[in-house]
């Protein structure tokens, strides 16, 4: 029966996903539990120190402090399944109320983000591509460089920091606003935490084309293509771009499942209230809930886009439909 279950790709795949879930979500209760201080701590600060007996042994078990790890676990776990999530006494909303507010920002990012990495880093690759060790692929290749070794922080700063000065350009100044309540705003705001995810995943994108599209322009299929008189424009789109779609897909369902997550430098630079910083938060007031439960949310996107991923798989290339 198992043997069955594995074997079959969906089934598989759903059952590593689990997997996969359940072990960040032991990882992360470990961890949080392993960094010195707790959530009373954290609220109080130095006068956490003056607390007595009583009252600290009132607050423990005000937070669920007081009961075992191993309670506290499945204690946890169990409201989970039940879609609570935990409650933020910073914020005195629950974490489900909070992550529907910050996941749409996160989302949006990082969507407009791949985006343009996709709309700079494949047409760069294929330039590169098209004439190896020429200037356009050492062009292309610097630009690779610069995408992967400029830190996000370094770039959003320097970014915001010139644009404020020298062009008064600072949209992210102002309150948040969302896109049904701003639209014009929202885009504003987003453009330039955008700009600088969207720069540094088009490196790795470029590179990921640029080594498919030579890999595929060797292949015999291309050179008849050619030679039957192909024009370049269809060739070079439908014939090598399209059988070089795989790896371009992984690379992106990858670098968006980072962004789901990976995000939380930029956007608290850029005071985005997206679910990165919702962690990042999280951790500074020690309030365990909110972080467990925010990270297993980030676990389950990334779990999806990863299975949507396999998906596209099946969708673009027949040979894996027959597998």
């Amino acid at each position: 029966m198992l043997s069955t279950i594995t074997r079959h790709p969906v089934l598989s795949r759903v059952l590593g996903a689990a997997a996969t879930l359940l072990g960040v979500a032991v990882f992360v209760f470990i961890m949080l539990r392993a960094i010195p201080g707790d959530q009373i701590t954290a609220g109080l600060g130095t006068e956490a120190a003056a607390l007595s007996p009583a009252q600290r042994a009132s607050l423990e078990a005000y937070y669920g402090l007081d009961q075992p790890l191993l309670v506290q676990f499945f204690t946890w776990l169990g409201n989970i399944f039940t879609g609570n999530l935990g409650f933020s006494s910073r914020a005195q909303e629950s974490v489900l109320d909070l992550t529907l507010q910050s996941l749409p920002v996160t989302l949006e990012l990082a969507l407009f983000s791949i985006v343009l990495a996709l709309v700079i880093g494949i047409p760069l690759g294929m330039m590169s591509a098209s004439k190896p060790d020429s200037p356009r692929d050492a062009i292309g290749q610097v630009v690779g460089l610069a995408g992967l070794s400029v830190p996000a922080f370094l770039l959003a700063t320097t970014l915001l920091a010139v644009l404020a000065s020298s062009f008064g350009f600072n949209p992210n100044g102002q309150a948040f606003a969302r896109f049904f309540d701003n639209p014009i705003l929202n885009l504003q705001q987003m453009l330039l935490p955008a700009i600088v995810l969207g720069f540094g995943i088009a490196a790795p994108i470029m590179r990921t084309t640029r080594t498919a599209v030579l890999e595929i322009r060797s292949n015999d299929f291309i050179r008849t293509a050619r030679a039957k008189g192909v024009p370049p424009r269809r060739l070079q789109v439908k014939h090598v771009l399209g059988n070089a779609l795989v790896p371009i897909v992984t690379m992106t369902g990858l670098q968006f499942g980072y962004l789901l997550g990976g995000a939380v430098v930029v956007e608290q630079i850029f005071s985005l209230p997206g679910i990165g910083r919702q962690v990042l938060l999280g951790i500074q007031q020690k309030e365990y809930a909110l972080v467990q439960s925010t990270v297993l949310v980030i676990a389950l996107s990334f779990v999806l886009v990863n299975l949507f991923t396999d998906l596209l798989y099946r969708i673009i290339d027949p040979r894996v439909r027959a597998a």
